[in-house]
């Protein structure tokens, strides 16, 4: 776990929590989640399902493009373009996701992400591109 500000440690939304995904880093142009290997996300071979690297994917590059330095003042973004290379299966019990911001403008943004297990096994990254929203 990464020491946070803790002014900036948003509150977790549905979906996020129910995946057990915990923010424990955020700044400008990065994000850091992780998301422990619960038994409901596995896959009918014992897996982590392709899903769950997905959601994970999408929520660090998000973030890491939605960062304003400003505890009162939101940014959310929607995801318009996600691809994910799946390469390794985990071997410990927790996966650890980075997002970084790689370009974009003041409508959107681009951004790529890793997902490893807390061994170092790197298991997928990502790309995305997402579109601010207006009025956050």
């Amino acid at each position: 776990m990464t020491d946070m500000d803790p002014r900036f440690q948003e509150p977790e939304y549905p979906y996020s929590a129910h995946l057990g995904m915990k923010m424990t880093g955020w700044s400008q142009g990065w994000a850091r989640f992780e998301m422990p290997l619960a038994p409901f996300i596995m896959n009918r071979h014992g897996n982590p399902h392709g899903g769950a690297h997905a959601s994970l994917i999408d929520t660090v590059m998000g973030y890491a493009g939605c960062w304003t330095g400003d505890p009162e003042v939101k940014q959310m973004a929607l995801t318009l373009s996600l691809n994910v290379q799946y390469l390794s299966r985990p071997r410990g019990k927790m996966l650890i996701g980075e997002g970084r911001q790689t370009g974009g403008g003041k409508s959107t943004f681009f951004a790529e992400a890793t997902v490893v297990d807390e061994v170092g096994e790197l298991i997928a990254t990502g790309t995305g591109v997402f579109r601010y929203r207006k009025g956050s």
